[in-house]
């Protein structure tokens, strides 16, 4: 599996996000949005159950880590958690597979991360771009990185054990570093 990135450039965020909604569906737009906001690992994401929103906040047990994670949610996500809820009432997951809705006598299900692993991958490869699951929450913590350039911040919000790790994984380079001590002078 190829390495993806994080975009940088917050005016491709929205193009992905529309690109997704024409090429694909409003849901896998609607996957973008809330998980560039949420910064979970798509097996997160997807396995979001509405009784998993609390008011306000999302409450779950990390699959990978076993870490739980309990994010206040942004009026954004809100109101496109909302949206969906209104849509789709009888839902069990956020983000439920509705091909599962054509079979009467299965549990539902959500979204498979394969559905969202390609729609993004074709996305991607339409833009030029390496562009991923990871995508979303390697994005959030680049740009909470640089709206703050606190790294320790970006390394709770991922929940990462180290600063390296989060550095490497939000695509803070050697030289980028370089050019910051290049470009401020004190």
């Amino acid at each position: 599996m190829a390495e993806v990135h994080a975009i940088k450039d917050i005016n491709q965020v929205t193009l992905i996000s529309h690109l997704l909604k024409v090429r694909y569906s409003q849901q896998m737009s609607l996957v973008w949005n809330i998980g560039i906001n949420l910064a979970l690992r798509i097996s997160d994401l997807l396995s979001i159950k509405f009784s998993d929103i609390q008011h306000d906040r999302v409450v779950l047990r990390e699959s990978k880590t076993g870490k739980r994670a309990e994010i206040q949610l942004n009026p954004k996500v809100l109101a496109l958690i909302n949206e969906i809820r209104l849509q789709f009432p009888t839902h069990l997951y956020l983000f439920q597979s509705y091909r599962n809705q054509q079979s009467i006598n299965s549990s539902p299900r959500p979204l498979t991360r394969r559905a969202v692993t390609k729609a993004f991958a074709l996305v991607g490869e339409e833009l030029n771009i390496r562009l991923g699951t990871h995508s979303m929450r390697k994005t959030r913590g680049y740009h909470l990185y640089q709206k703050t350039q606190d790294i320790t911040r970006v390394m709770k919000m991922l929940r990462h054990g180290s600063e390296s790790t989060t550095l490497s994984y939000i695509g803070i380079t050697q030289e980028d570093i370089d050019r910051d001590f290049v470009e401020l002078e004190l």
